[in-house]
């Protein structure tokens, strides 16, 4: 689909948008199950200035919009938080799934977004929504529905890891932990490498999946 400049203009400000939408749940999640890290740091405020990645919340999805890449990718700075503050049974789950409720947090919120975006879409002529807000809702919801898979894949660095790590038996944890440790220190080159393979291999699959989801929130 081929956008106009407002258009791209606008769908570009809501991604980033869900972006920093996506860390700041993880955040908020950790400081409702007992760590103040990401609180204490700022982190829980929608001003773009402290979460914005100068190649992640911008470059990247800038590039691929402008090039009309089939996905939209992008990460914001990653909001800080400390596992070992984290309670889970605060919710009456095993402690272990403290990290796997703040890393599914991000990609939910991506699914809300989803939702939000595709049904101002799905009664876009009620409403009277213009061509260019039509447009710029398009590559917002399918731009959620890519991050919020994506993230799920359970790959380190990728929020999915986190709900793998904490149903695996204990000896295995530790094993995958320590992998994501290893993959940890490549910092967001890390990110991006396990982001062009998983949609290099994965991308023909991912893409008829935010293709049903996208057409079940729009025309139901």
């Amino acid at each position: 689909m081929l956008l106009g400049t407002m258009s791209l203009a606008l769908g570009i400000t809501l991604v980033v948008l869900s972006i920093i939408l996506h860390e700041i749940a993880h955040g908020f999640i950790a400081d409702k199950l007992g760590d103040p890290t990401a609180r204490l740091a700022g982190r829980l405020t929608l001003n773009p200035f402290v979460h914005i990645d100068p190649i992640g919340s911008v470059a990247l999805p800038g590039l691929l919009a402008l090039t009309h890449s089939p996905f939209l990718l992008g990460w914001a700075k990653p909001v800080p938080y400390n596992p070992y503050n984290l309670n889970a049974r605060k919710w009456g789950l095993p402690l272990q799934f403290g990290e796997a409720l703040v890393g599914i947090a991000g990609p939910l919120t991506n699914v809300l977004l989803a939702i939000i975006f595709g049904s101002l879409l799905r009664y876009s002529g009620d409403l009277g929504l213009s061509a260019t807000l039509v447009d710029a809702l398009v590559l917002a919801t399918m731009a959620n529905l890519v991050l919020a898979i994506f993230n799920l894949i359970p790959l380190p660095p990728l929020d999915g890891s986190k709900v793998l790590s904490s149903i695996l038996p204990t000896g295995m944890r530790l094993m995958y932990q320590r992998f994501e440790q290893r993959m940890y220190s490549f910092g967001p080159f890390g990110l991006l490498m396990v982001g062009l393979i998983a949609i290099y291999l994965l991308w023909p699959i991912l893409s008829k999946l935010v293709l049903f989801l996208f057409t079940l929130i729009v025309a139901g």
